[in-house]
């Protein structure tokens, strides 16, 4: 789809690479032939896709998949993490910003 409408770029804030407790039930084919650049902001403990299922996925070069620590899927990390989430939104802000050649 966003090939057809000439979009620049995508900016995906957690992506259903699977849904909760069924990751052999992927999402991702159409993942694999994308040619639109995109940035995938996922919490590191999302259940829709944890780093060590994401990173055996086949996914397009065009695809940046960029972790935010100890995010949920909402990016929101737990009370007793180092992280806030005012400074995961932060992080993922200045990602964006990176990701759209403003920063």
């Amino acid at each position: 789809m966003a090939a057809k409408l000439g979009v620049k770029g995508l900016v995906c804030l957690g992506y259903p690479f699977h849904p909760p407790g069924k990751p052999e039930r992927l999402r991702t084919a159409h993942l694999a032939e994308l040619d639109v650049p995109a940035l995938i902001l996922q919490g590191e403990r999302d259940p829709f896709g944890k780093p060590d299922e994401v990173e055996g996925y086949v996914l397009s070069e065009a695809i940046e998949v960029a972790w935010i620590g100890d995010g949920d899927h909402s990016l929101k990390p737990r009370k007793r993490s180092d992280y806030t989430l005012e400074g995961n939104m932060e992080d993922a802000v200045g990602r964006i910003w990176a990701f759209m050649g403003a920063g």
